[in-house]
């Protein structure tokens, strides 16, 4: 049997190719969760980086000029919204945390009125199985209980390590400052100290996935910025109305979570609230959800043309997995992180995926 080295050395570069694209993609990840207020005031920068050029057409100024104007007008939004919003979360958080039995032992109290009034006798329903349902109502419950306990201990946590929140923060805001500032030089910089090859590859492949993935990202973090200050202010206005609204900016935080997330929507969300406080017999405080999710809806439809140019490509079902994979791999933030993931592969891997991953490394040429 003659082995045809010439067809295996190449098939075993195109894995090796493979391989250490997706180990430095590992690499990259780790890095920018470990050095995070970086990343975070480089996505802010280029999300100002249109006001910028805007002041500098308009008013003549220099970049370093118009970008400290940009600069300390982000700086007062973000630190004045980023104080107001710890507050109120470490208050709601604290409330909510101290009456969530009584929440979950209403709920199970309704379930168990739901059940008693289907009638189980008509399609012959055993005792042991009505006995299964009703312990595993139980069970759900208290998962969903302890689920929800455990994660408002650590948002209590997460908002009370002050320390570390500032020291963040701070350096978030200060590399912002420096970006904005000095971004030629630090282009320059990084230019300089590569080799001209890595500068062309990585120029190439980082300008197509700031083009898709970073105007994605800004896109939707506009979109979802929106949907959350939407449904914050509506439901204040709300409370302020005297309907029963006991959390906004929690439940504004979550619809503006499961509003980022693809597939899902606020409707989500919303939807089942509304039914909830309609079945309660709050029927005017469903009504007035529903309301505030059909205008955030319509901000949407109008908003979104505008802001996403371009489809990303991605099939809902390899999306799906994504957010699947990501939720398995690091929990609830996986969510939001796997479908990022996988339009970074997509990008990275563009050439192979449009020829074929297993042809282009295992065919016959």
């Amino acid at each position: 049997m003659v082995i045809d080295l010439a067809y295996w050395t190449r098939v075993f570069k195109n894995i090796l190719y493979v391989v250490l694209l997706l180990l430095g993609l590992y690499v990259a990840l780790k890095l920018s969760l470990f050095y995070m207020p970086f990343l975070v005031a480089f996505i802010i920068s280029l999300m100002i980086e249109p006001a910028i050029k805007f002041i500098m057409a308009k008013t003549k100024l220099t970049r370093r000029s118009s970008s400290i104007i940009i600069f300390i007008v982000v700086s007062v939004i973000i630190l004045g919204s980023l104080t107001w919003i710890l507050i109120t979360l470490f208050s709601e958080s604290s409330s909510l945390l101290q009456g969530l039995n009584n929440y979950f032992d209403k709920a199970y109290v309704q379930l168990q009125n739901l059940m008693a009034s289907f009638q189980f006798d008509k399609i012959h329903v055993s005792d042991e199985v009505l006995n299964v349902i009703q312990n595993s109502t139980g069970d759900l419950l208290e998962t969903a209980s302890n689920w929800m306990r455990n994660l408002l201990t650590s948002l209590i946590n997460l908002v009370t390590s002050l320390p570390s929140i500032a020291i963040c923060v701070g350096i978030s805001v200060v590399a912002l400052y420096f970006i904005c500032v000095d971004k030629i030089y630090i282009l320059d910089q990084v230019e300089h100290h590569l080799p001209k090859v890595w500068v062309r590859k990585i120029g190439r492949h980082l300008k197509d996935l700031i083009q898709t993935l970073g105007g994605y990202l800004k896109a939707e973090a506009m979109l979802i910025l929106v949907s959350f200050v939407i449904s914050l202010i509506g439901l204040y206005i709300l409370q302020f109305a005297g309907f029963r609204i006991e959390y906004p900016l929690l439940m504004a935080l979550f619809i503006g979570f499961v509003d980022a997330l693809p597939i899902l929507g606020s409707g989500t969300v919303m939807i089942p609230w509304a039914i909830i406080c309609a079945i309660n017999g709050d029927i005017n405080l469903g009504i007035a959800i529903i309301v505030l999710l059909i205008i955030m809806s319509i901000a949407r439809q109008i908003l979104e043309p505008k802001l996403v140019s371009k489809n990303i490509g991605v099939h809902p079902i390899f999306t799906l997995i994504a957010m699947y994979t990501g939720f398995k791999v690091i929990g609830i933030m996986g969510l939001l992180i796997g479908p990022i993931v996988l339009i970074i592969f997509k990008n990275i891997f563009a050439s192979l995926i449009d020829q074929g991953v297993f042809k282009t490394i295992f065919d016959r040429k």
